[in-house]
């Protein structure tokens, strides 16, 4: 008998059935990336498709880019087939005009507008180079300070922005669990060779979800205070580390800053990696995800951007690994968890607040929740696990 394994009574022969209740059909609340800010600047409208329906983003001559639903109030035209005319988008079937704040400012063929000729204007700011729009189903006021705003390190000393957006076939829920599922770290990303998370704590807060990791360090303590997520480049690390702290500011924008030892001459790397998406379809979404390195003073530009764009390929592909898993498993309400996986029910308790009404959030949903892993068992075997695999690849070849 294995002894590792809990003991469960002979007669204990009920099946876990998996519970999967179709996705709900509203929206989260919150600002959600849409893309690079400056891939909407060409003078064209844009069409989105997202939250159910249809977007167009369009930029005036003053700069400023507007987000309005796509299709007419008159007769239904679709506005990101128009034409953009000074600060307003002109609808293709008969010329209407509508500013970014949704107001019809002009019918060319009438000799006045009429008083309710407004089209539903979406909230939108541009934040870290992207284009952010506000949803909420009870159309409360946005709050710009919550998606933090890293002007500093775009100013100078890091590498371009390297940037990749796919649709996903699936619930955003799906990308949202692997805030807590610490597990797949060594299986899915760690190839089952190396990467082995030795420490990882999460904490839910208000509308602050955290992550934090770190790799090949046995025995440390976590180094500040994680209410403040962004601390900047600590002590140097050993060969063979890293240290992640992955934040969500809402429900869909995660910035996530890394700390890595490259390989021999690399020296260390500092990294920051965007993870961002907005839904399509309460069944699809689209996921972006964003890298920039921080530059290493030894090298040129151009050696510079080389090794950015090599080191944002590996980060950004990471994210990739986990698509072809959602592809094939199922949707689960009531996971089947181990005392040593993540807090996965408390995750979603923390995500749910973004899909209800403001009045009707549950105060355990924003209350601050900490929980850190005790992985001192399962690095022993990820280890052993890791060894195994190695010796087995080289005797292979």
């Amino acid at each position: 008998m294995d002894t590792r394994q809990m003991d469960v009574a002979e007669d204990d022969d009920q099946v876990r059935v998996i519970e999967a209740a179709p996705p709900s059909h509203r929206y989260a609340r919150g600002w959600h990336c849409l893309g690079l800010a400056d891939s909407f600047k060409d003078g064209r409208p844009h069409a989105i498709h997202a939250f159910g329906t249809k977007l167009v983003v369009f930029q005036g001559e003053s700069g400023k880019l507007n987000i309005l639903s796509a299709y007419c109030p008159h007769m239904g035209g679709d506005l990101s087939e128009g034409m953009v005319k000074g600060e307003e988008i002109a609808c293709p079937f008969h010329d209407w005009r509508w500013g970014g704040d949704g107001k019809c400012t002009l019918i060319p063929y009438a000799r006045y507008v009429p008083p309710r000729a407004r089209t539903r204007a979406w909230p939108a700011m541009e934040r870290n180079q992207q284009l952010l729009v506000w949803n909420d189903p009870e159309n409360g006021a946005p709050d710009p300070s919550i998606i933090p705003d890293l002007a500093e390190t775009f100013a100078g000393g890091w590498s371009k922005l390297h940037w990749k957006s796919e649709v996903m076939e699936t619930n955003v829920r799906e990308l949202i669990d692997n805030m807590s599922d610490l597990a797949h770290f060594f299986y899915v990303h760690g190839e089952g060779k190396q990467g082995a998370p030795s420490y990882f704590r999460n904490i839910f807060d208000g509308q602050v979800g955290y992550q934090y990791m770190e790799f090949h360090q046995k025995g440390t303590v976590l180094r500040h205070d994680p209410a403040v997520p962004f601390t900047g480049p600590v002590d140097d690390l050993v060969p063979g580390n890293f240290r992640s702290e992955g934040v969500y500011y809402g429900p869909s924008y995660m910035i996530n800053p890394q700390w890595r030892n490259g390989l021999p001459g690399e020296g260390q790397i500092e990294s920051l990696l965007f993870n961002c998406h907005y839904p399509i379809t309460p069944h699809s979404f689209m996921l972006h995800v964003g890298a920039i390195v921080k530059d290493d003073p030894r090298l040129t530009p151009a050696q510079n951007a080389a090794r950015a764009e090599m080191i944002a390929a590996r980060l950004t592909g990471a994210f990739y690994q986990d698509v072809h898993i959602w592809k094939t498993k199922t949707r689960i309400d009531n996971p089947l968890l181990c005392h040593a996986d993540g807090p996965m029910y408390q995750l979603r308790r923390w995500h749910n607040q973004f899909y209800c009404d403001v009045a009707d959030i549950d105060p355990l949903m924003t209350k601050r929740f900490e929980w850190t892993a005790d992985l001192s068992y399962a690095n022993e075997v990820w280890e052993r696990q890791a060894a195994e695999n190695r010796e087995r690849e080289a005797s292979s070849k």
